[in-house]
């Protein structure tokens, strides 16, 4: 079914007896619709609003977030949580449910951050609104928030309202090489303590089948951006800290983040997105050193991403791509029932 109205969508959740909202599909392996019926929200779509000297943006949930990212750029204005997948067609909507922000999330924060508004149907068909069009809003419940990450299953997005912000004017990255994950580590704390405005910080092991460079040890990826003219300075500070490497800018910087966001390091099919601190790194290596997988830590060593579909003892872990039917479903906690019964009383979003 493709609803191309708010009318359409509140239509079919009220006639359908089980269903489940996809966008682009970018991202099945977080939620396998089994018997429901898929509302394909890519109908559903359209910037409704956009003042950018408010820097507020609200569009129909199954606008592609590329299309956004596209017209923000032209007033100079971005999406600063770097939402992933956008070039294989990551929706507004799909990216909210999944609460996926990218790299960029190590400065900004991330979805939740800059979700101020969202309509969105119940499990009776009614629609519901929290938050609102302006950043200091506080009117009503903060349904917004409790949104992210729901995978829609507390209901179905059809509009969302985001702040953004001014798109810096250039961009550096340094890639520079560990030889061991204490290293790294160490480095990662002299980054977060120095006042440096670090846009995005990742780093991942250097395996011999994998498209990192051949070696031994780490490779580090830091990046800064701002006003052109003061830029190479603070790349400069940044190498008198941790050490000389290769400047990745312009053309190189960008295509090398999008890759990271699309996951085009990745060496299988398979994703599997791990939460984490720095402190707990060295024990989820021990256990993915001897697989020789690929897999990249990212947003300061606070998230990371393994190309592989297995589980790892000892930590949590959700598939984000691959085949839906091998992810295991968590027990929902007591709470998130309560709040599941009252938006959805008849169960109807799988």
């Amino acid at each position: 079914m493709t609803p191309k109205s708010i009318a359409e969508v509140q239509e079919a959740v009220r006639a359908l007896p089980k269903l489940h909202a996809r966008g682009a599909g970018t991202k099945r392996a977080l939620h396998a619709a089994h018997d429901a019926e898929v509302l394909d929200m890519r109908q559903l779509t359209g910037v409704i609003e956009y003042d950018p000297q408010e820097f507020v943006l609200t569009a129909y949930a199954g606008t592609p977030i590329a299309e956004i990212e596209k017209l923000l750029a032209e007033k100079g204005q971005y999406l600063p949580f770097d939402p992933l997948l956008s070039q294989h067609g990551a929706t507004l909507g799909g990216t909210v449910a999944a609460n996926t922000s990218g790299p960029g999330r190590f400065r900004y924060g991330g979805v939740r951050d800059f979700l101020i508004g969202a309509k969105f149907v119940d499990g009776n068909g009614t629609l519901l609104r929290g938050g609102g069009k302006v950043v200091k809003n506080a009117a009503g419940f903060d349904y917004p928030k409790l949104m992210v990450g729901a995978l829609g299953k507390l209901g179905v997005l059809v509009e969302l309202t985001f702040k953004v912000f001014p798109k810096p004017e250039q961009y550096m990255t340094l890639s520079v090489q560990k030889n061991s994950l204490g290293e790294t580590i160490k480095t990662l704390y002299t980054l977060n303590t120095a006042p440096l405005d670090v846009e995005a910080l990742d780093f991942a092991p250097v395996l011999a089948a994998s498209p990192f460079p051949k070696g031994e040890g780490f490779t580090l990826w830091v990046r800064v951006g701002g006003l052109a003219n003061g830029l190479l300075k603070r790349m400069e500070r940044i190498q008198q800290l941790i050490g000389a490497g290769e400047v990745l800018q312009g053309e190189a910087d960008a295509v090398f983040w999008q890759a990271a966001r699309e996951f085009d390091w990745a060496t299988s099919g398979v994703v599997t997105k791990i939460p984490i601190t720095p402190e707990r790194i060295g024990a989820l290596e021990k256990q993915l050193g001897p697989t020789g997988v690929a897999r990249r830590y990212s947003v300061g060593g606070n998230v990371t991403y393994v190309a592989a579909p297995f589980a790892h003892d000892g930590f949590a872990s959700i598939r984000l791509l691959g085949d839906a039917s091998q992810s295991p479903a968590s027990p929902p906690h007591a709470f998130a029932q309560r709040i599941k019964q009252a938006l959805d009383p008849e169960d109807k979003f799988s």
